[in-house]
């Protein structure tokens, strides 16, 4: 499950996305907007600046903005930044593996064959989506009325 810091990271940074290239965004602002609570929000873009992902000015025109194009930052990014790994069990994780301590076959592990396609199309889908993608998207669907893609059966 997407932890909410990961959610509010996304919404601040589809935010900056909208407004990339006009400067400094103050905090405050994000989170009127986004309806995230301040506090949490700046520990939060704190994280991603340290990380590269967003840049920093102080002083009373300060705020936030991301570091790079929004079509260089991906979800998959992000996510990695808050959560850690995307793998959901250790032993298929590209950046934090570790052996199941009760595993005796990793090769035939069904467990981890079935986890680690799990792992690669959540990696391929998040690393696939930059933020002027999820942007893009968003406006084009509000522009259309609402509803954003409807998979009918």
């Amino acid at each position: 499950m997407l932890s909410k810091k990961s959610k509010y990271a996304l919404k601040a940074a589809l935010y900056l996305t909208g407004r990339y290239g006009g400067g400094p965004c103050p905090v405050a602002e994000i989170a009127r907007v986004e309806h995230i609570p301040r506090k949490f929000l700046e520990a939060i873009l704190l994280e991603l600046r340290n990380r590269g992902v967003l840049h920093s000015v102080k002083g009373k025109a300060g705020g936030f903005m991301l570091a790079r194009s929004p079509a260089e930052i991906t979800v998959g990014e992000i996510i990695r930044v808050l959560d850690g790994p995307l793998a959901l069990v250790p032993c298929v994780s590209v950046t934090a593996y570790r052996r199941c301590v009760e595993c005796e076959d990793e090769n035939s592990c069904g467990i981890r064959m079935l986890f680690k396609e799990v792992r690669d199309e959540t990696a391929r889908l998040l690393d696939g989506t930059t933020l002027s993608t999820m942007w893009r998207r968003a406006q084009e669907t509000r522009a259309a009325g609402g509803e954003g893609t409807m998979y009918h059966i």
